[in-house]
């Protein structure tokens, strides 16, 4: 079955506030709350300031991830873990499975939080006029999160506590966000690829996302082995398949159906079919493979991109 592929969806033309109702938002709070997640996440928290956020997957033993957070550290006491809200109830229980005797409450503030995402001009002019102050108070303010540009389009993260008006500027859309996000290239953990990915896989350390430094964490020697003995047989490509793709779906070369060479992390609706995140076997890529999703006569994946490098000096 050929299919055409549709031209390449870009969100280079995206500018505005966009609601993000498919994301939510865990704090972590006590005198041991950062002690507590730089023994669970792959990010070093401990070393974060006061108004910083930084990137964060949580793994299994085996390395592979369960839940994806912008870790945003308000104070020394306090830090918002945003999720994608599918997850949240299932993460914020397993992570409370060991907190022990540390001085660290888990609860759902989605409620209490304000949250928005802000795209192109809104970006750079909000998020210029709402940096926090390194003093570490209370949120009580504005905080906006600088994420991995879209097409070369600034991304941030806007947070306020419940019921702050939001931010002025022009008026986004919830696909808008969605399809920004894909085409960022940095996949967002959701329920259907729960397990699926060391972060690797997902260009998590290419952005600052994995600290190979800081101590343990579930699944670190997994995901440190990986890096270093050269073990990345997988990565994140940006591509767009020409009609209907849903994340957890399988991708297959049409010359080879028998076993598939990847799978969607990730996928926005666009006019022209779907633009998506794939995580491809790079052996797959070699010459000018026929790739197809769900099936090997299924949709045609193409326009395919690498965004990030692979870090390999650490």
């Amino acid at each position: 079955m050929s299919q055409a592929v549709p031209p390449v969806s870009t969100a280079a033309a995206l500018n505005g506030v966009a609601p993000v109702p498919q994301l939510g938002v865990i704090r972590a709070q006590g005198e041991d709350a950062a002690a507590f997640l730089q023994g669970q996440l792959t990010q070093d928290v401990v070393l974060m300031k006061p108004g910083e956020a930084r990137l964060a997957a949580f793994c299994n033993a085996k390395g592979r991830m369960l839940a994806s957070f912008q870790v945003l550290k308000v104070n020394r006491d306090e830090l918002l873990l945003v999720t994608s809200a599918d997850r949240l109830a299932a993460t914020q229980k397993r992570l409370s499975m060991f907190v022990l005797r540390a001085k660290c409450k888990l609860s759902d503030a989605t409620s209490e939080v304000a949250l928005a995402g802000l795209l192109g001009d809104a970006a750079v002019s909000i998020a210029s006029a709402a940096l926090p102050s390194s003093a570490g108070g209370p949120f009580d303010h504005p905080f906006t999160i600088a994420l991995p540009p879209a097409d070369g389009t600034p991304r941030a993260l806007w947070l306020a506590p419940a019921g702050t008006p939001l931010p002025p500027g022009a008026t986004a859309t919830e696909a808008d966000w969605l399809l920004a996000e894909v085409r960022a290239g940095v996949a967002r953990i959701t329920q259907p690829v729960v397990e699926a990915f060391v972060p690797q896989m997902l260009n998590y350390e290419s952005v600052g996302g994995v600290n190979f430094k800081k101590g343990c964490y579930p699944g670190q020697e997994v995901v440190a082995r990986s890096q270093f003995r050269g073990a990345i047989k997988r990565r994140a490509f940006v591509g767009q398949v020409a009609g209907e793709a849903l994340a957890g779906q399988e991708v297959f070369d049409a010359a080879t159906p028998d076993q598939p060479v990847g799978l969607i992390a990730q996928a926005a609706t666009v006019p022209a079919g779907t633009a998506v995140i794939a995580s491809l076997q790079l052996s797959a890529l070699d010459g000018q493979p026929d790739l197809r999703v769900g099936t090997a006569d299924g949709p045609a994946l193409a326009a395919l991109h690498q965004p990030y490098p692979l870090l390999d000096d650490i």
